[in-house]
């Protein structure tokens, strides 16, 4: 694989640890096991347990690195959901010069 392949490989880089670990902590173990039927995500879940499975049978593991793929896609978007939208009010005011914050009608004080 060259190395403009692996920056486009999310999975690059992960240990299958560190993949089961995030589904655990993103959905829980008993929504995990509800997603990818495999006893060791139902039946005394453990990480330990989970990697020598998944180790071992390769449609399985497969399975919980597409989860972990969609997890990552919809972090992402709720990431780009909580991020404000640009103000087009204020890009406006400063193509045209104007400062958004004085008051448009200044009042002169008498002293």
């Amino acid at each position: 694989m060259q190395i403009a392949e692996h920056k486009n490989d999310p999975l690059h880089g992960k240990t299958l640890e560190m993949i089961v670990n995030h589904l655990v902590e993103y959905y829980g173990w008993e929504e995990l096991g509800l997603k990818i039927r495999i006893k060791s995500f139902n039946h005394y879940p453990s990480v330990k347990s989970s990697l020598a499975f998944l180790r071992k049978t390769p449609w399985a593991r497969e399975k919980v690195e597409g989860l972990y793929l969609y997890t990552l896609r919809q972090e992402k978007k709720s990431i780009r959901s909580l991020q404000p939208e640009p103000n087009k009010a204020e890009d406006i005011n400063y193509e045209l010069g104007v400062d958004a914050n004085e008051p448009e009608n200044k009042q002169i004080e008498q002293s």
